[in-house]
């Protein structure tokens, strides 16, 4: 099951549909969308090296503008930004959100934005809060470029002993992964 998953995503990755398709998941995972980017970043990265730096512009590039339609949720349409984050696991997110952004501002949408935590939760809650929003673009640029900047590059230069190591024990990786995965989600709806 997993290589056939696996051969999918790599065809996928190497097809020329594939920034298209990257733009898309950037754009909509910043504002409503739940799968990051990084999913078809890696293997398309790892598929085709030579344009990883192309790939992660694309992705900075789509993830800013689809902040800024998160923004605009948290401003224009807050009843659709609520029920956008009490899917994602915070019913009371906007009184939350709104604290993190009185206290520590900037430094919500810098360290939010490398994380895995969905961006989508900073850029509506960027709107709610009514965050400045020269600095919010700035900064979204800064922290999603610096993030899928170094995904890029450790795949590039790491990537095909990596690849060739993962396709000897694929069932095992896939499996550790999915463990990771769920422990991931599971350890931010307890800790957030």
């Amino acid at each position: 099951m997993f290589r056939k998953m696996y051969d999918w995503v790599m065809r996928l990755a190497a097809s020329r549909h594939a920034p298209r398709s990257l733009a898309i998941v950037s754009f909509a995972e910043s504002s409503f969308f739940p799968i990051p980017p990084d999913v078809m970043l890696g293997p398309m990265v790892l598929a085709r090296p030579n344009k990883a730096f192309l790939y992660a512009g694309i992705c900075t590039i789509a993830s800013v503008l689809g902040g800024l339609l998160g923004y605009a949720i948290g401003v224009f349409l807050e009843p659709v930004g609520l029920f956008i984050l009490k899917i994602f696991g915070h019913p009371e997110g906007r009184e939350e959100f709104q604290r993190w952004f009185d206290q520590w501002g900037l430094g919500v949408i810098l360290i939010k934005g490398l994380t895995p935590i969905p961006y989508k939760l900073v850029t509506i809650s960027a709107g709610f809060a009514r965050f400045d929003l020269f600095t919010f673009i700035w900064a979204s640029v800064l922290t999603r470029g610096v993030r899928f900047f170094a995904v890029a590059g450790i795949l590039k230069y790491a990537g095909p002993a990596m690849l060739k190591e993962f396709e000897r024990r694929l069932n095992l990786y896939s499996v550790l992964l999915l463990i990771l995965l769920v422990g991931g989600i599971l350890a931010v709806k307890v800790f957030l």
